[in-house]
């Protein structure tokens, strides 16, 4: 997983990284130990924050095994809560430049 191979360089910035989906907790579980994460995943119970930060593919609607789904994306949140930055792209196959956001986040971290 791309967010594992960059999460050793983030933490150097220290910032701490987590997945969010809407799997179920035993899918969480198991793709977790398959793939030796070193952060943790989490369940968004009722796509309740991907609609608070605004980020739910609206191609599902409620009901649908897939509503829930976020758009591909990486959010800053800094400590207090609040959201710094906000990466997201279209579809499902592609994800935000790590290089380009690890550099923003450098960037804004001096």
């Amino acid at each position: 997983m791309q967010l594992e191979e960059w999460r050793e360089q983030f933490a150097g910035l220290g910032i701490n990284v987590a997945g969010m989906t809407y799997d179920e907790l035993g899918i969480l579980a198991e793709f977790h130990a398959a793939e030796n994460l070193g952060f943790p995943l989490l369940k968004d119970e009722n796509a309740r924050h991907v609609n608070a930060l605004g980020i739910r593919n609206e191609d599902y609607d409620q009901g649908h095994r897939a509503y829930g789904i976020p758009h591909p994306g990486i959010l800053l949140i800094s400590p207090d809560g609040k959201i710094k930055a906000k990466y997201a792209v279209p579809g499902y196959r592609r994800r935000p430049p790590f290089k380009a956001l690890y550099g923003d986040v450098e960037a804004a971290l001096r």
